[in-house]
């Protein structure tokens, strides 16, 4: 069965148009989840809503919104009010500008949404605003309503299709400032970068999310299978912490001596380092030599 789409409108370029269809990119569908119910009865529990100071229960008609101006005190906004802001949706993505991906701060990244045409009628001008896109390897800023609000959206080619990636606002990122101020630039030695160098050098990959693998997730559907055939679950012991490492130093070189194949480069490297370190030593004392000689 083919997906349904999220939202359905037309991509434009200037003047070529062409009708598209939005799939959201992501799902949880596959996530174990859970629902509260009551011990008693086994019966799932649905929530209500409470005053928070009478205790009693609001119905649903008596349920409204309220922006919080101070603390306890609240101003009522009516549905028809936030209709006079909500923006009305034109189900158009009319692209507005390109820029070089490298520039988007991956911070401003917040959901992905396939795309890809709306009939046989919109192929050519999809393949050709798509095909132009992956010439000039830019990727494309647009705006789009999506649930009664304003998105910037970012464009780019995927395989055959396109991957839009709506944006977040400046103002909902945290400055860096405020949780990066307070860290210390300590002297770290050459020696210790260069071994840290080895360690990620042993550790290069390329990005494949094939290998990412939920094993907490796995083990949450072995838990929930176990206890549903009636077999006890028996807690693990904790693993007892261990103590702080001391020696930075200490904690590079056994890094590397737990890679196995790798011990090697990991004496060459510090039989290279003790090297450097012996030949400091033996300079005053060669020179000294030189000078009783002559």
């Amino acid at each position: 069965m083919a997906p349904r789409a999220y939202w359905k409108g037309t991509l434009k370029l200037s003047l070529v148009s062409c009708p598209v269809a939005l799939y959201p990119a992501t799902t949880a569908a596959e996530k174990t989840r859970f629902h509260m119910i009551n011990r008693e009865t086994g019966n799932r529990l649905k929530q209500q809503m409470v005053d928070s100071e009478t205790g009693d229960v609001v119905e649903s008609g008596r349920k409204g919104r309220g922006y919080e101006l101070r603390k306890g005190k609240y101003v009522e906004i009516e549905p028809e009010e936030l209709e006079a802001v909500q923006i009305e949706s034109n189900h158009t993505i009319d692209i507005e500008s390109f820029v070089p991906s490298d520039e988007i701060d991956q911070r401003y990244l917040n959901h992905p949404y396939y795309i890809a045409p709306d009939g046989k009628a919109a192929v050519d001008a999809f393949a050709v605003i798509r095909d132009a896109m992956k010439d000039q390897d830019r990727v494309a800023l647009a705006k789009i309503v999506l649930t009664n609000r304003e998105h910037i959206i970012a464009i780019e080619p995927l395989g055959k299709g396109l991957l839009g990636t709506t944006l977040r606002f400046p103002y909902e990122l945290r400055d860096e400032d405020q949780f990066f101020d307070g860290i210390k630039s300590p002297k770290i030695t050459k020696d210790m970068v260069e071994l840290a160098g080895h360690i990620l050098r042993t550790k290069a990959a390329h990005f494949d999310p094939s290998k990412f693998k939920d094993e907490y997730e796995t083990a949450l559907k072995a838990l929930v299978k176990r206890k549903a055939s009636g077999k006890t679950i028996e807690l693990p012991e904790r693993d007892e912490r261990p103590s702080n490492v001391v020696s930075l130093m200490d904690a590079l070189k056994q890094s590397l001596k737990g890679r196995g194949g790798k011990k090697t480069a990991a004496k060459s490297h510090a039989r290279r380092a003790t090297g450097r370190q012996r030949a400091a030593k033996k300079t005053p004392r060669s020179t000294a030599r030189q000078r009783k000689a002559g």
